[in-house]
């Protein structure tokens, strides 16, 4: 179910272009409400890029956002194995630090994303 969610939306992602100013994708709310650059502020054209192989543009769209696909694809992996094979793969969701290091990761990207000074001024989209 989860594996048909994510591919529904990497089919909406793509279909709806959001690199496309105006398009059917919807602007980021907490970027239109307040008017700061959230963590998660460009995932929608990361993916977007992400499927089209710009990994390039998708750094640069959210470097964060890549990292966090790609843990997502290995906990998929992982559990995927388990569960057709019986095989264990390590599992980073279940280090000690991962929870504390995912906060800590996610705060500090939604600060140094809105600092107002070169160069952090190229990560705001």
């Amino acid at each position: 179910m989860t594996f048909g969610a994510a591919v529904c939306t990497c089919i909406f992602v793509a279909a709806a272009d959001p690199t496309t100013p105006g398009g059917m994708s919807p602007p980021c709310p907490t970027k239109a409400l307040f008017g700061i650059v959230c963590p998660g502020c460009g995932s929608a054209r990361m993916v977007y890029s992400l499927l089209h192989a710009d990994l390039a543009k998708a750094l640069a769209y959210n470097a964060v956002g890549v990292v966090v696909v790609a843990l997502l694809i290995w906990s998929f992996l992982a559990w995927t194995l388990r569960r057709t094979s019986g095989r264990h793969l390590p599992r980073w969701e279940h280090w000690r630090w991962a929870p504390v290091t995912v906060g800590v990761v996610i705060a500090i990207w939604f600060i140094i994303r809105n600092l107002p000074f070169a160069p952090f001024t190229a990560l705001a989209v």
